[in-house]
């Protein structure tokens, strides 16, 4: 390996060529799906086709929530300020914290503590669960990735991707997990709070053993595409220095349109 001041195990650059955890970066290109390097990058190893999927599957449902998004909102304040689209960019990304966007690590812990004062039990989940909420609420510490404040009963994207992850094979205790915490949410405040898209994403994760420290990442790669997009949209269509209202806004790009055929 050579002597080194410092080594790292994700990536090496020569003058012929480039490595990707062990893997010919040339031979990567037009191959494998960008999702899948990306889970390469931050696990080590190409993921089964089943789960690429899946995680190219979260990272869709996660790419926009709207122009009201407090990301959004930020990106395109600092764009009509005249900020070049990475800075613009950048102040998004910077918005993404515990309350939006950045949930779905601490979200795992949540899922994780349940499980695991379960014993791995199924039949103690709803137990583990209530002893987790009072806990926490006791502390006064919120659990993440439960209640939206638009999707007030159901997120849409969630039922897509539970589907797909039943039929990835991944669906086991962990996302019995969350859904006991709903249950023990609504026990003990009386309010329904309904799985988000970070809790969705945080018990998918958890099933297949997806790293918790760079969970809120694979959220915000895909998130941060949205971002760049209201950015530039800012930059080129709207006039600079407006005032942008978070709520009263409308949407004018194309009608419903239907996917193409596939065979």
């Amino acid at each position: 390996m050579g002597d080194y001041h410092w080594t790292t195990s994700l990536s090496s650059t020569t003058e012929n060529g480039i490595i990707i955890r062990g893997y010919n970066l040339i031979e990567l290109i037009g191959v494998v799906p960008f999702p899948s390097v990306l889970y390469l990058l931050f696990t080590g190893e190409l993921p089964e086709p089943e789960i690429a999927r899946l995680i190219d599957a979260l990272m869709v449902a996660s790419i926009d929530h709207g122009a009201g998004a407090p990301s959004v909102l930020a990106a395109r304040t600092t764009a009509s300020g005249g900020a070049p689209l990475g800075a613009a960019a950048a102040a998004g990304l910077l918005t993404l914290n515990k309350f939006h966007g950045a949930a779905v690590e601490d979200s795992m812990e949540a899922i994780q503590k349940v499980y695991d004062l379960a014993g791995g039990q199924k039949d103690e989940l709803d137990h583990a669960a209530d002893k987790l909420v009072a806990e926490w609420r006791q502390v006064g510490r919120r659990i993440a990735g439960f209640g939206h404040r638009q999707h007030k009963k159901l997120d849409p994207r969630l039922e897509r991707l539970f589907e797909l992850a039943r039929n990835a094979g991944v669906s086991g205790l962990y996302l019995e997990s969350a859904q006991a915490i709903v249950r023990a949410l609504k026990r003990s405040t009386g309010k329904e709070f309904p799985i988000n898209i970070d809790g969705a994403t945080a018990a998918i994760l958890c099933e297949i053993k997806f790293p918790p420290s760079l969970s809120n990442a694979l959220f915000m790669v895909a998130r941060l595409t949205g971002i760049l997009a209201h950015a530039n949209e800012e930059i080129n269509r709207m006039t600079p220095m407006r005032r942008i209202d978070p709520v009263d806004h409308g949407y004018d790009g194309p009608s419903d349109r239907k996917l193409p055929e596939t065979n």
